[in-house]
């Protein structure tokens, strides 16, 4: 039997062992969800539905239990942690007006009737990362089974717990057996077999770049449906007309929340150069008060990273980096690395180019709004970005100019369960979460019927 040791980033202390899925374990599992489905599906919409309120009810029973797991596993503050444990449950709620709203579509066609229907797909695969275990969870799970289908999720291995709690709160609920199963195991056992089985009909992912070329190269042999949410370096855009104090004093949130473990991380400043200075010392106050605390302190603000492994690949990109400034972080054996601002001149540069994912930012200057985009635009990924003026014709056009999937004016919010998420270039493909999500988990069905 094959377990892996849950440890707590912010002690490097051991939580509790996890047995790992196996290969036939999750071949089964497979098999059961793919039984499930013909009667799943068949659930009236509107029981259906009442069966997602009710999943929603007995999550919103355990916020409190599900937070305290994710702060012990994953190393979230506790209000990060209630606000995830709180979407799982919004997220399900939102969904769940979607079965008695699969609507098809009337065409006017010549000698009949023409209808289109949306049809479930059978078994989808959700893979989880451990930077986000239950919101993640959630954007898959909700809108799959609201859409008809069974889910397979694996939780990544460092983060498993909230997942497999979730798991057993479905059959609290009421979810027959087979709708949801969770199956905590290795990617390159269970997240593989997602993609090899010939019964999971789609994949969600949400990872590495790296790992989502592989996991889209795999499903192309079975034309299986695939959405990825991948990488991210995205950028904070301030003009020199913006309201600077509150341009710095945001800023360290879009970041470092979550210690810069997110991939829409606004890790890269951009700063109109007549503001530079001046926003570098209404900066430098902002990322030193941040409060790094252990997260089981009500007040803290950003915990660890999540390993050994993350905390050594972080301070990599520290060893050639020019260092403006740094925060605070505990001492101990936990896996901390303050939150760290570094100067940038050269586009060319590591920290610039890469994703950290961990607390570091780096800040460079920009001439005018064409050398802003052009400095935005030049990179692999666009999952998200910032920008921060007065003018609102300017905010719309950078917007508009600014290849990426989600972007704030005046703000650095992401991502809304009522509203779509993906991105551009290698940062995924698809969209998660808003009005059409179940959609994408199901096949569209033209049936037209002569007079």
């Amino acid at each position: 039997m094959t377990t892996h040791l849950v440890l707590n980033p912010a002690t490097a202390q051991p939580v509790t062992e996890v047995r790992l899925t196996t290969l036939d374990e999750a071949d089964a599992a497979i098999e059961r969800a793919h039984d499930a489905f013909p009667a799943w599906r068949a659930v009236a919409p509107g029981e259906r539905a009442m069966l997602l309120r009710h999943f929603a009810t007995v999550v919103d029973d355990h916020i409190e239990e599900l937070a305290e797991l994710e702060v012990r596993n994953a190393g979230h503050t506790w209000g990060n942690a209630r606000w995830e444990a709180g979407n799982v449950r919004d997220c399900l709620n939102y969904y769940s007006a979607a079965p008695e709203r699969m609507f098809g579509r009337q065409i006017p066609v010549a000698g009949g009737v023409d209808l289109t229907f949306h049809e479930p797909l059978g078994v989808v695969g959700v893979i989880v990362p451990w930077n986000f275990p239950m919101p993640i969870a959630g954007w898959g799970f909700a809108p799959a089974l609201a859409a008809g289908n069974c889910v397979v999720l694996k939780p990544a291995e460092l983060t498993p717990l909230t997942a497999i709690r979730l798991g057993e709160l479905a059959l609290e609920a009421g979810l027959p057996e087979g709708v949801l199963t969770v199956l905590p195991g290795k990617g390159s056992v269970v997240g593989e077999r997602f993609v090899t089985h010939p019964l999971v009909r789609k994949v969600c992912f949400t990872g590495s770049t790296e790992v989502g070329k592989k996991i889209m190269a795999g499903c192309a042999d079975q034309v299986k449906r695939v959405t990825l949410e991948l990488g991210g370096k995205s950028a904070n855009v301030v003009f020199a007309d913006a309201d600077l104090k509150a341009a710095a004093a945001t800023a360290p949130y879009a970041v470092f929340d979550n210690a810069g473990q997110d991939c829409c991380a606004r890790s890269r400043i951009l700063v109109e150069r007549t503001a530079y200075d001046e926003f570098l010392s209404l900066l430098e106050p902002a990322v030193i008060g941040l409060r790094v605390l252990d997260p089981t302190d009500e007040a803290s603000e950003m915990g660890p990273l999540i390993s050994a492994q993350q905390r050594a690949s972080v301070l990599g990109y520290l060893d050639d980096a020019k260092v403006a400034f740094a925060g605070s972080a505990p001492g101990g054996d936990g896996f901390w690395v303050p939150p760290t601002v570094v100067l940038s001149d050269d586009p060319a540069e590591r920290v610039w180019r890469e994703e950290v994912f961990g607390p570091v930012v780096a800040v460079m200057p920009f001439d005018d709004e064409a050398d802003a985009v052009a400095l935005a635009n030049d990179t692999e990924y666009g999952l998200s970005g910032s920008i921060y003026t007065r003018d609102l014709g300017r905010g719309l056009r950078v917007a508009r100019a600014v290849e990426a999937g989600n972007l704030s004016v005046n703000s650095h919010s992401s991502v809304r369960y009522w509203t779509p998420f993906g991105g551009y270039k290698q940062s995924g493909l698809g969209r998660e979460l808003g009005p059409d999500a179940p959609n994408a988990f199901t096949e569209e069905k033209n049936v037209f019927i002569a007079h």
